[in-house]
Order: structure tokens, then C-alpha cells, then sequence
């Protein structure tokens, strides 16, 4: 009889960020978000010259969570989830470590957008999740075969979720999405009036 099989899975993390570390003020890190985005200059300048819509700190600021002890928090809590992830992915670390290498905001007004992209020198990437009004955008992930399929006919609509092309995973605020760093991903546009905002990361092994 035929045996049908599936291999090589992805594998997508989700928890809370208040399930490890200590306890997080939801509103103390939505309003340090805003607090760092008005004090950074440097990061608005390279938003507006970069055509960013909205406001990112990832080409301006490396320092968050000297900055402010509500992001040394979610780094504690961000370093333990990641732990989990790796134990599940199986990873043999050789006697190295998954450290933190990156940590910014995301702050999206409505219309704002991430096009799809990967992040290829990093191990774990992810994001948590500050405000996330009603009816804005999904987090969408890519099945990374996309590009290798040619020929393929598409997929039906009705077709199993490990099948499907495209995933959307939709965020609640204080979730924590983790994934491998060679998926690629995007943030469609913001349909809300009101902004998305988000503190995205990635783990490099060291």
C-alpha cells in the first residue's frame, strides 16, 4: 500500500511574553515605543529618506535595552522563549549559544507596510506584538519552496494548511512569533486607522 509522508517541516513558534521572566507592563512598553521614536532623530531621518512608512528603530538604535528597563525585560523573556524553540527544532549547539543581535520597533500607520523579505544572517528571528488594533494586517508567511515549484499548478483554496502557499498568522498583543530566519515573511498593508506597532528580533548563534 502507498505511504505518503511529510518532510523537512517548518516549524513556527507562538507563545506569550509574559509566560517566562518577569511580569511586562503591556502599556509601559507601548508608551516607551512612542517615547523612543519621538526622541530618535536619526531613526525618523532614515525612515523619511528610505521611503519607510512609519517609524523603524532598526537602522538607528542597538541599544534598547540599555535604554530602558521595560526592553531588558522583554530581552529576558525573548531569550527564553527562543531557548524553548531551539529545544523543539532540535538544534545542536555545540557548546555555543543563541544570543540576541538585534532588537527594534515597528510602528505602522494605516497604509503602512513590510514587504516580504528573510532575514539570511541570523538563526531565529521573531516579533512581539505592542498594539494591534482590530482589523489591521496578519503576519504572512511564504512556504520556502515557493520559488522552486516552476511548473507546479497552484494550489486549491481549500487545500491543507501545511499545502497552502501562504500562511497568515494573526498576532494579539502580547504575543511572541518566532521562526527560522531564512523564512521569508511580510507584513501586508495596515487596513486600520489606528497603528500597528511591534518589537521585532533576531538570534544569532555564538
Amino acid at each position: 500500500m502507498a505511504k505518503i509522508e511529510s518532510l523537512f517541516v517548518t516549524r513556527f513558534y507562538k507563545g506569550r511574553l509574559t509566560e517566562f521572566g518577569h511580569k511586562i507592563d503591556e502599556e509601559e512598553l507601548h508608551d516607551n515605543c512612542y517615547a523612543i521614536m519621538e526622541d530618535d532623530e536619526a531613526g525618523q531621518q532614515w525612515c523619511e529618506e528610505n521611503g519607510y512608512p512609519g517609524y523603524t528603530s532598526y537602522a538607528s538604535l542597538t541599544d534598547l535595552t540599555w535604554r530602558s528597563p521595560v526592553f531588558a525585560a522583554v530581552k529576558e523573556a525573548l531569550d527564553k522563549h527562543v531557548a524553548e524553540f531551539a529545544k523543539d527544532l532540535e538544534f545542536n549547539l555545540d557548546g555555543r549559544e543563541l544570543v540576541l543581535e538585534d532588537l527594534w520597533i515597528n510602528i505602522l500607520p494605516e497604509g503602512g507596510n513590510h514587504g516580504s523579505h528573510l532575514h539570511p544572517h541570523s538563526v531565529i528571528s521573531g516579533t512581539t506584538y505592542v498594539s494591534m488594533p482590530d482589523d489591521t494586517s496578519s503576519l504572512k508567511l511564504e512556504d520556502p519552496r515557493h520559488c522552486m515549484m516552476m511548473a507546479a499548478p497552484p494550489r486549491r483554496k481549500d487545500a491543507r494548511r501545511e499545502l497552502q502557499a501562504f500562511i497568515y498568522q494573526k498576532p494579539e498583543i502580547g504575543d511572541v512569533f518566532l521562526w527560522e530566519s531564512w523564512l521569508r515573511h511580510e507584513v501586508p498593508s495596515n487596513t486600520s486607522e489606528y497603528d500597528r506597532v511591534s518589537v521585532s528580533f533576531n538570534y544569532k548563534w555564538e
